[in-house]
This record gives C-alpha cells, sequence and structure tokens, in this order.
C-alpha cells in the first residue's frame, strides 16, 4: 500500500449478509432462539446485546428470511402487513409518541398473528418505559442474549470491522489484538477505529508496532 492510498479514508462498507456472521459460541443461543420463529411465545423476541454484538446483524438475517421490515425508533408506524424488527427499541423508553406507536404496532401485530422482534442493549424491564400498557408487554417477551464473546468470536469481529473500513492489516493482526485488549464488543469497534485514524494520519500500513501504539493510548 503506498502513502497515496492511505491519505484517504475508505468509505466503509457494511455487509449484513448471512455469509458474513460469524456464528460463535457467544451467541449460539440467539441464534437457536432466531430460528425458531414459530415457537416464540405470543410471537415476539427482544434480542439484547451490547453495542457491536452483532444483534443488528442477526436482525437483518433474520428480516431478510422472514420477507419482514427492519425499522428503528425514529420510523415506528402504528400498523404493518408483514413480520417486522424494531431495531434499539429500547430508545423508545421516556419518549411518550414512539411509546405509544410501539405499542399500537405490537397490538397490530399480535392480531394478525406475525413475529415481533425488537433489538435492545438491555433486557425491557431496564428500557425505563412510561407507558404501562406497553411495559407490561415488553417485559412480558422472551429475551434472546448475546453473550461476551470468546477469542474467536473477537478476532473475527476485529477482521469484519476492519474488512468493513477496507483495511488492510498485517497477518495475524486479529489475533495479537484479542491477546491484549479489553474483552467487548465496543472495545473492538473503538480499537478498529483508532487505527484507521491513527493509520490515516501517518500514512502508515496497519502494524502490531502501530496497534501496539493504539492499545497504549487506550490503557491496554
Amino acid at each position: 500500500m503506498t502513502p497515496e492510498q492511505l491519505s484517504f479514508p475508505q468509505p466503509r462498507r457494511l455487509s449484513f449478509a448471512a455469509a458474513d456472521f460469524h456464528e460463535g459460541t457467544a451467541s449460539e443461543t440467539a441464534r437457536s432462539l432466531l430460528a425458531g420463529t414459530e415457537a416464540w411465545p405470543r410471537g415476539k423476541l427482544v434480542l439484547v446485546g451490547e453495542s457491536g454484538s452483532g444483534k443488528t446483524h442477526l436482525a437483518h438475517i433474520w428480516a431478510a428470511a422472514h420477507k419482514g421490515a427492519l425499522i428503528d425508533v425514529d420510523a415506528l408506524v402504528t400498523r404493518a402487513t408483514t413480520p417486522v424488527v424494531v431495531d434499539g427499541a429500547d430508545y423508545v423508553a421516556g419518549r411518550p409518541e414512539a411509546e405509544e406507536t410501539l405499542f399500537h404496532l405490537h397490538n397490530n401485530l399480535a392480531a394478525l398473528g406475525l413475529p415481533l422482534l425488537l433489538t435492545a442493549r438491555s433486557a425491557p424491564a431496564q428500557w425505563g418505559i412510561t407507558l404501562p400498557d406497553l411495559r407490561s408487554r415488553m417485559e412480558a417477551t422472551t429475551v434472546a442474549q448475546i453473550e461476551p464473546p470468546d477469542d474467536a468470536t473477537l478476532a473475527a469481529i476485529l477482521g469484519k470491522l476492519m474488512e468493513d473500513r477496507q483495511l488492510n492489516p498485517a497477518p495475524g493482526l486479529a489475533v495479537y489484538l484479542t491477546r491484549r485488549m479489553g474483552r467487548s464488543y465496543g472495545e473492538a469497534g473503538r480499537i478498529v477505529a483508532a487505527l484507521d485514524t491513527l493509520s490515516l494520519a501517518e500514512k502508515r500500513s496497519i502494524t502490531t508496532a502501530l496497534a501496539a501504539r493504539v492499545l497504549d493510548a487506550s490503557g491496554e
């Protein structure tokens, strides 16, 4: 890679294809529950995981498999005629209009017998929903938890994040990082972003030496 190529940021190419999801042990239980949609109690499920854990990726895969619509809190509707994913559903909390809309969408899908998948950073009991009827419905929803990453999952996520940014790391860099970094999905995202920024600023390739500086700066 030449300095000229390193001088300009490459656009991110996010892929939510099923083939690009790492099927590690951290998401095994969640994937099993997603695969058994017909067995969801009351036809609904909340997929919970920390930021960067892959819950939105899994939501895209599920929506594609069920010919459903994936929407976020800012695009909520009261009625639908297909299965629905509400991505980031916990962000409705404390927003009366959004809570009301999600309440009506929930009831509409239940009446039609259509499944509802919601993603969130925590279980519904922790969202702080103020609308009593919605709170009771959300808290009665089965939760599928994405667990903290193991080594293989963390390495795979680092690789995908770097691929999304069109970075070309030195061989073995993901393994090098997993042995030294904090064990969280969010930390993986922060480290890759920092590598991207530093390599661009210094017009350098992404090597273990560069990664060591990023880890030192983050206190790892």
